[in-house]
Parts: C-alpha cells; structure tokens; sequence
C-alpha cells in the first residue's frame, strides 16, 4: 500500500525510542508510470489474487537441491498446486496439479472441515505437504486422499481411494512409510509393500487417536496428534476422550436447510477432554502408556523426540496454564522424569522455541526476565547460559547450525531496542551470549524457515512498497534464488492500481508507561486542510504479532481510503509478542484496558486537524468484534458506528484454554466475567451497530450473537445485521466476502461517509 508518500508529516504523539528508526527508514517512490485506475470490490473479490504471485508453504527439500511451494492456481485464486524451483536456477515448475489430479472436489469429511477451519485453511486443492527427510519424496493430502511424488522420476502416485478421508498425513522421516489418520485411528502405510496396517483399531464415537484435540488445534497452535521418532522405531500418538465433555447442541444453518449438532465444546470452568500419550514400538508390535502424572486435567503442549530417538520431551501445562513442567520420557516403558519447569503468576506461553541438540542438550525460550529469549541448558535441564538477551523478545527460534553454534531467530528489534512494528531474522551463538547480528535489512517484516542444517533460508519479506516476495539465501544473507520475486510492475495485478495506494504512517502513544504503536493511511489526493472521517480497525486482544506492521497491506485497506476514510489501528496494551507486562495487562479483566488504549487513540485523532471529530467508526472481528461491542457501549468513546464480525458476548460461552489463560475460571474470577458481559454495558450504547457472523460458526457459537439480538430487541433499539448460512467463524470465498464489503462500505457510507448526517453542535 503506497507509492504516494502522505502529504502530511510523521505524527508521533510522544518522544519514543521508535521515532528514530521510523524517521531512518525511506518510503519507497510510486514506480514509474503506474496505472491510476480506482480499486473497487469487484477486483479486490476476483482472480487473479491483487497480492500477485504469493508463495505460500514454501520448504527447502532436505538435500538443499529443491524449494517446493504452494501457489494459487491463475484461474482461481481458491485452488492451490504445488509448485518446485531448482535452487540452483532455472524455471518453477509445477508438482501436482491439483485439478489433473482431481477434477471435481467432493466434499470433506466433518473432521477435515473441523481441522481446517482450526488451521484457517480456507481453500482448496493442495493445502498442505511434507517431505521425508532423504528428501526423496513429496506427499501431498489432496481432497480427501494421500499422494505422493517422487523426486527421481517425477511421478505422483496415488496412495489411498477410500471412502473416509485420510487427515494429517507424513512420510516417515527416512522415506520408509507414510501414516495418516481414518476414521478416527491412525494408519502406516509401507512404501515398499504397498501394505497399510492399522496403528490402533479401537478410536470410534468419543475416542479419537493421533488426532489433536479441538482446544489443541484451535488455542494452543498443536496441529498433529503423533510424531514419528527420528529412527522410525517408534510413533508417539496420543489418545482423546471427549466423554466428559458438555454437549452444547449448536444450530449449523445453512442455505439448504439447518441440523442441530450435539458438539463437544469445552467452555471455560467446564470439563476439557482427557488427553493421554502412548509409544507404538514398531518393531514389537508394543504400546505403552507415558507417564503423564495423576492429574488428568491437563494439557499437553508440545511433543518433541531427541535427535538420537532415545527420549521423548513432553510439554505438559497446568490446567490454570501457570505451569509447564518438561518431562523426559522413555520410549521402551513410557516412565517419566521432570527435567525443569517454567511458572508464572499470569500465564506461561507455550511456543515452538524447544530444540534439542545431537549432543543431548537442547535451546528452550522463557520470560523469565519479562521478556522472551533463548536459553541453552544441559541434557538434565541445568542452565548453562542465556543464548539472547535484552529489552527486547525474541519472536521464535529459527534454527540452529551445529557445526558453527549459530542459533537463527526472528525478533522485532534494532540496535537493541524493541521495534514492534519490524520483524528481522538474528544470528545468535551456543557458545556465548553475544550482540545478535541482523540476516536479514531492516525497514520491513520478514520471516524465515531455516534449513535442518542451518546453512541456508527461505526468507519471506515485505513492506508497505513490496508485496510479498519469497527467496533462497545462504546464511550470509546473500540471495541464490528467487522463488517468487512478485515484483509490483506493469505485468503485476496490482500495478494498475498502485498510484493511489497510500504509504502508511507510524507513530505512538504511551499509556500507563506503555509504548503503543499506530498505523494511518490517508486517503487518495490527501488534504491536511479538509476533514476525514475515520475507521479505526481493531482487533485489541491477545495475538502472536503486531497488527500495526510495517509490511504489504491487504487491498481491503485501500477500499476504505479509497471510499474517503482515514484507516488507523493501534495495538493497545496485551496485544502482539512484546514484554509480559506489556501482554498480561489484560489478565483477569479483559474488555477493560483495551479499551481505554482505545479510546486514547480516539481522542488523539480528534486532535488532529484534519479528523473529523464526530465521524469516528470502528471494525473488527472476533475479538475485534467483542472490542468493536465494547467501544460502542465505552461512554465518552463517541464513536458514531461500529461493526462487529463473530464476536464473543460473554466468555463463559468461550473455550477453557484460551479463555482460562487470560481470565481463570468463571468459577474463580466471577466479577472478571460479569465485568466483560457486553449485555451489561448496553445502557450505554451510542452511535450505528452492524453485526456479523456466520450461522455454523463452531468456535466463537452464534449463541454469543443471538442473545445480543435478543437483549437489543428487548430494548427496542434499532441496529442492522448480516447472517451468513453455512459460514463458521470468518466468511469465505469470494463472492461472499464481496457482498461482505459491499455491506461494510454501505454502512459506513450512511454513518460516516457521505450519506452520513452532519455532527450536530
């Protein structure tokens, strides 16, 4: 979004250790001749996608000779193949073509739905792959059925054609089988004999094997339910039983009529599921139970095997999430020990920042100092020294090269400050604590996927000029190849309209000795001598990145400004990877601080000249939507609309893990709750409320919805709603979401923009 540079200049309300490093960075010049056409919703909604080429999924093949990637296909932008790229040059060319190989996608199992609806995969075709680690071959899950290419003779063969779709498929790490999951048990597939043998034979009704658990894939960032030791000896799976679970029937409406679905929902102060873990020793045929501890309410968190596959490392969190406790397990006989324990008063985030080494110790990031960083501890779970540190987190461990010692990480800092708003990969030491030095320029947001060696990466980057651009680098930094150049010229979609994009501005606000960083776009042909009305997106809640990056925007954006409105968003307190007071501001009491960081951002745009002051709308969705609600209903917030998406109502209609972790139980912070209760502040409501969501949602119910409607209704209070049937939490595809935005812009339009009525004295 740019290449007009904002007439007006950078606004920052506080002096701030950002302002330096906002001030160095150039804003990139429109290119030459770029087209001025106006974007509209009918582009931004069609193929081929405005981002361009984007790769997505992109690995390095383990003998470093290959970059395979995910793209969508030209005539529609919802079907993804995959695509490869020798690395030592030479065309991409295409893997598997996902309609060759299937031409008419059937439909998903309600367990494929579910896990891609958790994942937030929503299109179709090749979503997912994986290599084995010889790097012979490539397996692909396609609608339904496992394939599987081979490097040597290009081939793509098809491993299963049964009538029950087979999920969370892998090759096994030394090419010898493939294993996935069917009907709710696990699957080995033996790529010499072509025999399939069943794992387990006893998952049906409320016991699922190898599966995670809905509160797994959808809070805890765990996707899979089994992992192959690095031998291929054993398979560590784990057992779900949804049996204590509560029954909360949910109504799946759609446009062809509505079921009632007796969902297993385990909301907040409520029975979670009951998660074991057990070793398949393939050789014996045995299966053992890991010792897990008598408390079965807990969870389990992360699973990772030494690089020898002579112990299991288990990440098991307290119910309350104050507690991760890392348990060394023996495969052969499934007893455990406690190596170390990570607590807080709040909360402990789990990450995917554990790595053991070749030599039995392992890199473990904690917040022990208030903010995360990486640790180097011997094969007991004794510390031996800090791998990073500073006033500044580390974002999430890279990779590591056990030759040199490097230690590769992202984190959003400069020259030893904490710059929330960029994103770089460092190079750290094993061998010492030690000034982390830049892999990658600073000025945007980047991420990277390391290689098992640690010598090369696939860096991923973009700014507010450049969309999307995927490359190989050697860990010097220095570029081998591109794999998506994307480059915004004439050939681009984007390029007709890119003279109109406006380059966001960045500045902050402190609040309660926080540092809050904003994002603004003006519109098309700004004029700091007129007023503009303002949409202030928000999501507001606890989130895993910033919001206010410095990186490629969505085309929604430019629909807004190009409508006439100022778009502005700010993280406000708890929101993104910052310190841990700056993220546990929220604990206990969510719907409080948020809001008023807020309703500081409100009134500092209204003391800027050109805002006008009484036409300040905000959007979110989610907890965006629960934040959109709150804002609404905030007195003295003053904003003339809101539109919530999918919005929690009350918390305890929300799930435990999320919603435990921020606010404990309803049972033991009863006035947290009621104090977050939207029905509660409707006696404050001012200005034009839209309300969205999807009629099948099972993750934020409809129920948070409906008993909005209901308490409104009640009150005689007008308002507008959007339903979407067959929708879950977010709409999808094309079609929907562009009668989704023509909603949005006609709303505004009547209560900001133009058709809106004039501020009244």
């Amino acid at each position: 979004m740019r290449m007009i540079l904002l007439a007006s200049t950078l606004f920052l309300a506080t002096t701030s250790p950002f302002a330096a490093a906002m001030a160095q960075t150039p804003v990139a010049a429109a290119p030459p001749e770029a087209g001025s056409a106006i974007l509209t919703p009918e582009r931004v909604f069609a193929s081929p996608a405005l981002s361009g080429p984007v790769a997505r999924g992109v690995s390095l093949s383990p003998d470093g000779d290959l970059v395979a990637f995910l793209r969508s296909r030209t005539d529609d932008v919802d079907v993804l193949d995959l695509w490869a790229a020798p690395t030592a040059g030479g065309e991409p060319f295409k893997l598997i073509d996902a309609r060759a190989l299937v031409p008419e996608a059937g439909e998903l199992s309600e367990a494929e739905k579910a896990r891609r609806e958790r994942m937030r995969i929503s299109q179709r075709g090749v979503v997912e792959y994986s290599w084995d680690e010889q790097g012979r071959y490539i397996l692909a899950p396609l609608e339904g059925d496992v394939f599987l290419a081979s490097r040597t003779d290009g081939t793509v063969r098809r491993l299963t054609q049964s009538p029950g779709d087979e999920i969370d498929a892998k090759v096994s790490p030394k090419g010898s089988y493939v294993s996935y999951v069917r009907d709710q048990n696990l699957y080995v597939n033996d790529l010499t004999t072509g025999t399939e043998t069943a794992v387990t034979d006893d998952g049906a009704s409320l016991i699922t094997w190898a599966t995670a658990e809905f509160i797994a894939q959808e809070e805890m960032d765990r996707d899979t339910g089994y992992w192959w030791s690095p031998d291929e000896r054993y398979i560590a799976l784990q057992r779900t039983d949804e049996s204590g679970v509560d029954i909360v029937p949910r109504l799946d409406i759609t446009g062809g009529g509505s079921t009632i679905v007796a969902q297993r929902y385990p909301r907040a102060g409520r029975p979670n599921a009951v998660v074991d873990l057990y070793v398949r020793d393939l050789q014996s045929g045995s299966r053992v139970k890991v010792d897990l501890g008598t408390d079965t309410d807990i969870y389990l968190g992360r699973v990772n095997w030494s690089v020898d596959g002579r112990t299991l490392y288990v990440q098991r969190e307290s119910r309350d999430q104050k507690r991760i406790d890392l348990l060394s397990v023996d495969p052969a006989t499934g007893a455990s020990r406690v190596l170390m324990s990570q607590t807080s008063d709040t909360w402990v985030d789990l990450t995917d920042d554990f790595r053991p080494l070749a030599d039995g110790r392992f890199i473990w990031s904690t917040e022990e100092t208030g903010w995360r960083h990486l640790y180097l501890y011997d094969r007991d779970g004794r510390k031996i020294r800090a791998i990073t540190r500073g006033d500044w987190p580390v974002k999430g461990l890279a990779g590591v090269n056990a030759m040199t010692g490097e230690v590769f990480f992202t984190a959003s800092m400069r020259d030893g400050a904490e710059l929330p708003y960029e994103q770089q990969l460092f190079r750290a030491s094993l061998n010492r604590t030690m000034t982390p030095v830049a892999i990658t320029p600073a000025g945007g947001w980047w991420s990277a996927s390391v290689n098992k060696t640690g010598t090369a990466y696939v860096g991923n980057y973009s700014d507010p000029a450049t969309p999307p651009q995927s490359a190989l680098y050697r860990m010097d930094g220095t570029r081998v190849r591109w794999i998506e150049e994307n480059r915004l010229d004439a050939s681009h979609p984007f390029f007709p309209y890119v003279s109109r994009l406006r380059i966001p501005e960045f500045g902050t606000l402190q609040s309660h000795g926080q540092t809050l960083v904003w994002r603004m776009q003006t519109p098309p042909g700004f004029d700091p001598a007129r007023k503009y009305p303002v949409v202030m997106q928000v999501y507001g809640g606890p989130s895993t990145g910033a919001g206010a990056q410095r990186s490629w925007q969505s085309a929604n954006n430019q629909l807004l400004t190009e409508a006439g409105y100022i778009v502005f968003r700010l993280d406000n307190r708890g929101e993104g990877d910052r310190s841990q007071a700056f993220e546990s501001a929220q604990y206990l009491h969510m719907g409080t601080v948020e809001i008023e960081d807020q309703k500081m951002a409100a009134n500092y745009l209204r003391s800027l000249p050109y805002v006008d002051a009484a036409h300040l709308a905000m959007m979110g969705w989610s907890y965006g939507g629960f934040m959109s609600l709150n804002a609404l209903t905030e007195p003295g917030m003053g904003l003339a609309a809101a539109a919530a998406g999918g919005p929690p109502t009350n918390w305890g209609l929300y799930d435990t893990h999320y919603t435990e972790r921020y606010m404990s139980t309803p049972q033991a912070n009863p006035e947290g709750y009621a104090g977050s209760d939207i029905l509660t502040r409707l006696p404050n409501l001012s200005g034009r409320l839209l309300l969205m969501h999807g009629m099948a949602d099972d993750n934020v119910v409809f129920e948070n919805s409906t008993r909005l409607i209901d308490a409104l209704q009640a009150r005689s209070v007008p308002f507008e709603m959007m339903l979407y049937p067959g929708q879950r939490h977010g709409v999808r595809g094309n079609e929907r979401q562009l009668q989704q935005w023509r909603t949005y812009l006609d709303f505004l339009d009547r209560t900001i923009g133009s058709r809106a009525p004039a501020a009244q004295d």
